[in-house]
C-alpha cells in the first residue's frame, strides 16, 4: 500500500503543515482496521499514518529510574533487530550522577521491561541498550543509506518529547553536512538538520523517511529556551550503522585518528590570505599532529578531497574518516599549497 501512495506523493508539493500524531488523534492507536485505513485523510495523510502506525512497534520510551525518586531523565530509542538491541543517544542512559537506577524501556503495546546499556559512545552520542524479549515481540527498523538523502525530502520523527510518548512530527530535511559535539573531544559530522519539531525527549528516537527507513537518530536542537525552535539535528544512519556493528561486537568504537586540528571551513578572509581561488571547495587546516605530521601535511594546507571524495565542509571530512576508516588503514588526501595540488597518503593512528 505505501508505495502505491508514495507514487502518487509526487504530485503534492509536501506535507506543508506540522502532523503530530498521538493517542488524541482522534482515533484508537491499536485499532488495526482504522489504523490500516483511517477515515478522511487525503494521499498524503494516509502515507505518514500508515508509516507511523508501522513504525511505533518498533520505537520505544527509555527512562532512567532512581529507585528513590522514580524517573531522573527519560528519551526515546528504537529496535535494531530481533535479538533485543536497541539503539538509542548515549545522553539518554547517561547515569554518571545516580547509583542504583536502572533503564525501563516502554513499548507501544504496553510493555515494560528493564534495559541493559551493552555499550556507549560518547564521540557519536550513540548507545546500544539490551532488552530480554522474545524475537516475535521484537520489530526492528532497516536503515537508510544517509548518504542519498537530498534537502527537500520529508522527515518524520518519532518519540516522547517532554514525555509524550509515541509522538509523530513532521517536516524535512532542512540541510546536510552539518557538524555538532560529541559528549566527548571530537566533533560529529554529517548532521542531518531538521524543521521537523525535536524537543528533551525527542532524543535517541529515529527521523524516518517516507518508506518508514531511519535515516538519523535525533539528538540535538538549538534553542534559546531547551524547546523546538525549527533547528534539530539528527545523527546520520551510516555513522549509526558503524557505531551500532561495533557496540554490538565489541562493545566501543575504535576510531581512526588523523591527527588534524583548528580545521574550519573556507571562508573569505583564508581566500584572500592563502590566495586561492574564490570557489576552492575545501576546509583550511589550523595545526597538525601525530599521523598528519608524519605524512607531511602543514598547517594552512587546504583538504579539497579525501580518497577521491570532495570535502566541502569539515563535516565530510569527519564523516568519512568515522564511517569509513579503521586504525592502521592508508588514506590519500588532496591538498592544495602554494597553488600546488598534491596527493599525500596518510597513515591513519587510533584515537
Amino acid at each position: 500500500m505505501i508505495k502505491q501512495l508514495l507514487r502518487q506523493i509526487t504530485r503534492w508539493a509536501g506535507i506543508g503543515a506540522l502532523l503530530i500524531v498521538g493517542y488524541g488523534a482522534g482515533w484508537s492507536a491499536h485499532d488495526g482496521a482504522l489504523a490500516q485505513n483511517p477515515p478522511r485523510l487525503n494521499e498524503i495523510e494516509k502515507v505518514v499514518s500508515t508509516l507511523y502506525f508501522q513504525a511505533s512497534p518498533s520505537v520505544v520510551a527509555i527512562s532512567v529510574i532512581d529507585p528513590l525518586y522514580g524517573e531522573y531523565s527519560g528519551g526515546s530509542g528504537f529496535v535494531v533487530d530481533t535479538d533485543g538491541h536497541i539503539m538509542t543517544n548515549a545522553h539518554v542512559v547517561d547515569t554518571t550522577d545516580l547509583t542504583d537506577s536502572y533503564l525501563e524501556v516502554s513499548f507501544y503495546d504496553g510493555t515494560r521491561v528493564r534495559g541493559e546499556v551493552i555499550g556507549t559512545d560518547v564521540d557519536s552520542d550513540l548507545a546500544v541498550v539490551k532488552v530480554n524479549l522474545p524475537a516475535g515481540q521484537l520489530k526492528p527498523l532497516v536503515f537508510a543509506d544517509s548518504d542519498n538523502l537530498f534537502i527537500g525530502q520529508s522527515a518524520l520523527a518519532i518519540g516522547s518529547p517532554f514525555g509524550q510518548k509515541w509522538t509523530l512530527t513532521a517536516g524535512i530535511v532542512s540541510a546536510l553536512d552539518r557538524t555538532i559535539n560529541g559528549l566527548g573531544s571530537y566533533q560529529i559530522g554529517a548532521v542531518i538538520q531538521t524543521d521537523a519539531p525535536i524537543n528533551p525527549g525527542n532524543s535517541g528516537g529515529p527521523l524516518l523517511n517516507l518508506e518508514g527507513q531511519v535515516i538519523g537518530i535525533n539528538a540535538q536542537i538549538i534553542s534559546e529556551d531547551r524547546a523546538n525552535a525549527g533547528v534539530g539535528f539528527a545523527i546520520p544512519a551510516n555513522l549509526a550503522v558503524r557505531v551500532l556493528d561495533d557496540l554490538r561486537v565489541k562493545g566501543e568504537v575504535e576510531y581512526a585518528y588523523l591527527g588534524v586540528r583548528n580545521v574550519e571551513d573556507l571562508t573569505l578572509r583564508a581566500v584572500e590570505r592563502l590566495s586561492i581561488p574564490n570557489n576552492t571547495q575545501g576546509v583550511v587546516v589550523g595545526s597538525v599532529t601525530g599521523p598528519a605530521q608524519t605524512a607531511g601535511l602543514r598547517t594552512n594546507d587546504v583538504i579539497t578531497a579525501i580518497d577521491s571524495k570532495p570535502v566541502g565542509s569539515l563535516g565530510v571530512l569527519l564523516a568519512y574518516l568515522a564511517i569509513n576508516t579503521d586504525p592502521g588503514q592508508t588514506i590519500t588526501l588532496t591538498v592544495l599549497r602554494d597553488g600546488q595540488t598534491l596527493s599525500l597518503p596518510v597513515l591513519l593512528g587510533a584515537r
